[in-house]
């Protein structure tokens, strides 16, 4: 929706609550042209019912206005001497508007001596759920996100079964563009392959204040751009495009920001022609072929558990005279040329074109790559149909132009266009598992208004290959997933401050008991 339309629909509901109101605010000692305020309207509202003031910060906020109005309108109705069960499943029923048919009525009277008190345990249970879902529903959408790795591409970074917090605060939270939702779902009903939210109305992009800018080398989360997985909502095979923060999450590392120039040579990330050098805790892994004397015997079960290899990471040739591996350290490599038996250790490298690299013209492959532009907000590229493959996407999909292409006339939005100037950052994101990462070499680039946060603290990590408790990696718990070094864990540290704080407790309450 733009900013005209949400304008009109704001009036429009200023309007309902208006008509559907005004006696009572007058039934309750104010004026009715109250009910007519907007933001006023809500603030006076509370007051009639008995709420907090601060309650009208949260009809404002998506997703948990959604909890918040059907809050009011039972409040709303309760306030009025409306108690029944029937009278709460109307006002559920018909959203809210089941208030009009009291507003109207002759002997309509507002009960100030109503308690704000639930009157039964049944009560209480469900007012205290809802405010533990809307506390949670705040701490998940502008603070502290959990997310799971469920792929290797950043192998040794970040495992498959580390469980993350994310910060959406270090880059700045960006408010929910989905207004219609459930509360800390993603794009699917748990156990079902139904759609959470509604794809109408959708809020303008907006980020609070950021604490810091993304830097190369930051391990991001952010939705995946070219996402239109249609398989959970439309069984036809059709293209299905979801909203922005409704997108699939990818957790990637940003090797490209804004301004940058960026070339991949044999595998290596260069930017403004200087090498990207990776930080001590990234390890980033190639495919290798290893040269077997086909003589010795190896114990490779052996050796990839001591090396920390995963299954499925290497495979021997038919002829057993070479062991092909991908995903494997340069530290690994440098083991196995010691390894007894074996003859050379290769790095393979990819040389022939790729038909499924970005932009898709048939040029580069993911070893090779480049260079290419990072675009940076205002900044302006030269257009013609040799560079518009390039920027294409943006154009179309993430900036929302009208293109057309007639000869070698481009126009976007009616007008000929030889230059683009572009409306946002883009950054380029890539896998340290250079060999099993689908990322920016395929898709492109990642658009600012994508980016969800930075994971900060892994507080629990789960190896399914392991046994009983071994299945924890006990050593990840409680590691920070930035910094310098190797990740140190806080684990022990944690155990201590919760024993001193239960010791601490049981130590006050004794203490409150002598008292007394």
């Amino acid at each position: 929706m733009t900013l005209y339309q949400w304008f009109v629909f704001f009036l429009l509901v200023q309007i309902i609550h208006f008509l559907g109101t005004w006696k009572m605010y007058q039934v309750a000692g104010r004026k009715s042209w109250e009910a007519a305020i907007p933001v006023y309207n809500a603030i006076v509202l509370m007051k009639i019912i008995g709420r907090p003031t601060w309650w009208t910060l949260l009809l404002f906020i998506p997703i948990i206005n959604l909890i918040m109005f059907p809050v009011i309108w039972i409040e709303t109705l309760r306030s009025f001497g409306k108690r029944t069960a029937l009278d709460t499943f109307l006002g559920l029923i018909t959203f809210g508007l089941y208030i009009y048919y009291v507003n109207y009525t002759p002997d309509l009277k507002h009960r100030t001596d109503r308690s704000s008190t639930p009157l039964s345990k049944t009560a209480d249970t469900v007012s205290s759920l809802l405010f533990a879902i809307i506390v949670a529903t705040l701490v998940h959408t502008y603070f502290i996100q959990p997310f799971t790795i469920p792929t290797s591409s950043l192998e040794k970074s970040l495992l498959v079964g580390d469980f993350l917090f994310v910060s959406k605060m270090n880059y700045g939270a960006r408010t929910p563009m989905t207004t219609v939702g459930l509360p800390m779902v993603h794009d699917s009903i748990p156990l079902t392959k139904r759609r959470s939210y509604a794809t109408w109305p959708q809020l303008p992009y907006f980020r609070l204040p950021a604490f810091e800018s993304i830097k190369r080398n930051d391990i991001v989360v952010f939705n995946w751009p070219v996402d239109t997985v249609y398989q959970f909502f439309d069984k036809s095979g059709r293209r299905f495009d979801k909203p922005i923060d409704k997108k699939s999450n990818y957790v990637k590392r940003c090797v490209g920001i804004p301004g940058d120039s960026l070339q991949i040579k044999d595998g290596i990330v260069f930017n403004n022609g200087v090498e990207l050098i990776l930080p001590e805790r990234a390890k980033p892994q190639y495919s290798y072929k290893v040269a077997l004397d086909g003589k010795t015997s190896i114990d490779f079960e052996y050796l990839f558990k001591d090396m920390n290899i995963t299954d499925g990471a290497g495979f021997i040739s038919e002829a057993r005279d070479t062991l092909f591996m991908s995903a494997l350290t340069a530290a690994g490599a440098d083991r196995l040329k010691n390894v007894p038996g074996i003859t050379a250790v290769i790095r393979e490298i990819s040389k022939n074109v790729e038909s499924g690299i970005f932009p898709h013209i048939n040029k580069w492959n993911k070893d090779n790559f480049g260079p290419i532009y990072i675009p940076q907000a205002g900044k302006t590229v030269s257009l013609s149909t040799q560079s518009l493959p390039f920027y294409r996407a943006i154009i179309t999909d993430y900036e929302k132009n009208e293109l057309k292409i007639i000869g070698n006339e481009i126009r976007i939005n009616g007008k000929i266009a030889t230059t683009y100037t572009f409306k946002q950052n883009y950054f380029w994101m890539m896998g340290d598992n250079r060999h099993n990462s689908e990322d920016s070499r395929y898709w492109g680039f990642v658009p600012e208004n994508h980016i969800v946060g930075k994971p900060v603290f892994i507080w629990m990590s789960w190896d399914t290959n392991g046994k009983g408790f071994g299945k924890i990696r006990w050593e990840r718990m409680f590691t920070t997933v930035g910094g310098d070094g190797q990740p140190q864990s806080y684990f022990k540290l944690f155990l201590l401050a919760l024993v001193a704080y239960f010791v601490g407790e049981y130590f006050w309450k004794k203490r409150k008991e002598k008292k007394v």
